[in-house]
């Protein structure tokens, strides 16, 4: 079978060339560039703890430990007071925010990953190297797209360049980014709002006197410290400062700009430390929404989709989470699955829903947090409650920065026999519990994720129990003979304990890591029928017992 074509060789359509890969399904990334992002130490990303673990399951977890730096905590200051302090820890504490007067205790959040956009483009490619993605992708360089056709079998793109060819794919996805040529020529319209905010950029080496911890700064008392400063920690000793900007203002000079990093540190420093200044920029966000974000065959990810940025969301944050949502339904449709259109369709449903929330959110929070009006009737305890919204775009909290969930997915079986209520609502992303399979393997459930579904067994006792009693006791053989009968690949593991779940609580898990539904106990018929449902069966047939391939129409 024809691979799958990625047009685009950003950190997006690199992640999906190996999301693919670790399926088995070949794929051709076509790369206008000579095959670099360029060195643009300014040029940084936030990663969640979500996409962070994604990113490591790619085969990045070296580089990122190397080259990223996880954040020991976060202040929120306003003028000369301290508002917020959290501390990171691994388990994201996701309860508001206290909005008394006083200041607040530390908070647990689980730390972001902050990193050079370049670093994280390297390790994905370095990635590419090694098996499986070493036999099953292929990055073609200076090739540029300028004509796409379809028909029942596949896509055929055109490119000029170095190679002025045609290629054939059984699918293609649009990564190219916010100028997306994919876009364009499938006709798809791309609305929005333009510079929505504009931030000067620096990258250096200094002592401040927060190492490891992010910093927002609102209303700074010293003179020319304008509405907004963030400081944003890397490795050994690096920062990254971003200070907001009018919308649309005067050009800054590089002058302005060394006069602005003197300000900002003396303000915090009490005197300006020695620093090393590595690298500046300034750079507008945009807020877009494609309408579409599939077109027969063709897909559109990452910037090519949306653009958001404002208040602090991270837009490759969302480009990674479209690779992680598509992946495994591109690869079942590859593999000849009889893959019924439900499952393809729920790509769009599910993420052009959840990043067009995020956006609504970030638009509406825009009038009270960049200039008054808007929400500030709905935000409790003043300028602390606007802090306090800001803070969690920043940590990846609240409206502006959770991890998305999908509660009305076409995926999502409903009234499922046996169903019982947990602290994770189907649809949302589990919570990253220790496991255990079969075999005595150890590790982290976000670590299994990506292959097939997971079925989860909360058992109390077996962190502590011989193995080979617990796997052979209780529910275990009839859990794991239903697990080798469900008509999606699937892996069996325990944990010892679940939040808001009892003993024997069985959980269904996504390959992308949502919840799709928990059960009191094991109950084959309706496992069964809740994973015919994940792969797009339709509720009645599934409960008819007949299998997602006979539901299935040519893609």
């Amino acid at each position: 079978m024809d691979p799958v074509i990625i047009v685009g060789a950003g950190p997006v359509g690199l992640a999906l060339a190996l999301a693919l890969a670790a399926q088995d399904v070949p794929s051709v990334v076509l790369d206008e560039g000579p095959g670099d992002d360029g060195y643009r130490p300014a040029r940084t990303v936030v990663l969640r703890a979500d996409t962070a673990a994604f990113a490591e399951r790619l085969g990045c977890a070296g580089a990122l430990r190397d080259e990223g730096a996880r954040w020991t905590g976060w202040r929120t200051m306003r003028r000369g007071q301290l508002t917020r302090h959290l501390s990171f820890a691994d388990v994201p504490d996701q309860g508001p925010a206290d909005e008394s007067g006083e200041e607040e205790a530390d908070e647990e959040v689980a730390a972001p990953l902050h990193v050079p956009q370049h670093a994280l483009t390297a390790a994905l490619r370095a990635a590419l190297a090694s098996p499986p993605a070493a036999g099953l992708v292929r990055v073609v360089t200076g090739c540029r797209l300028d004509a796409l056709e379809q028909d029942a079998k596949g896509v055929s793109a055109h490119t000029r360049g170095v190679r002025s060819t045609w290629w054939r794919g059984s699918h293609l996805v649009g990564c190219d980014g916010a100028r997306s040529t994919v876009r364009k020529l499938l006709g798809i319209r791309f609305p929005g709002r333009t510079a929505v905010e504009r931030h000067a950029v620096a990258t250096l080496h200094a002592e401040l006197p927060w190492p490891g911890e992010g910093v927002l700064h609102r209303r700074p008392p010293w003179r020319g410290g304008g509405d907004e400063v963030t400081a944003r920690p890397l490795p050994d000793g690096g920062w990254r400062l971003d200070w907001l900007l009018p919308p649309r203002g005067d050009v800054v000079t590089p002058e302005a700009l060394v006069r602005r990093i003197r300000e900002t540190l003396s303000g915090w420093c009490r005197g300006t430390p020695p620093y090393e200044l590595i690298d500046t920029g300034v750079y507008t966000l945009h807020h877009r929404l494609a309408r579409r974000w599939r077109a027969g065959r063709a897909f559109l990810a990452g910037d090519a989709a949306h653009l958001l940025g404002a208040l602090g969301t991270q837009g490759l944050d969302e480009g990674l989470r479209d690779v992680e949502n598509l992946a495994w339904k591109l690869a079942r449709a590859w593999h000849g699955d009889g893959t019924p259109e439900v499952l393809l369709d729920s790509y769009q449903a599910e993420r052009r829903t959840a990043v067009a929330a995020r956006l609504r959110a970030a638009d509406q929070s825009l009038p009270a947090l960049r200039g008054g009006g808007g929400l500030r009737t709905y935000l409790r305890g003043g300028s602390r409650g606007y802090d306090a919204l800001l803070t969690d775009g920043h940590l990846g909290l609240g409206p502006l920065g959770a991890p998305p969930a999908y509660p009305h997915s076409p995926l999502t079986p409903t009234d499922v026999e046996g169903g019982v209520v947990v602290g994770t609502a189907p649809g949302a992303p589990v919570a990253d519990v220790p496991v255990t399979a079969p075999d005595g393997t150890a590790g982290r459930l976000r670590s299994r994720l990506g292959r097939g579904v997971l079925v989860v067994l909360v058992a109390p006792g077996t962190g502590v129990w011989d193995r080979r009693h617990w796997v052979t006791a209780g529910v275990m053989p009839q859990l794991a003979e239903t697990v080798r009968g469900l008509s999606v690949r699937g892996e069996l593991l325990v944990t010892e304990a679940y939040p808001g779940a009892a003993a024997h609580t069985v959980l269904l898990v996504r390959p992308d890591g949502h919840l799709a539904a928990a059960f009191a106990g094991v109950h084959p018929a309706a496992l069964r029928m809740a994973a015919e449902v994940l792969i797009g069966a339709a509720p009645e047939q599934a409960a008819a017992g007949s299998p997602a391939e006979e539901a299935a129409s040519t893609p």
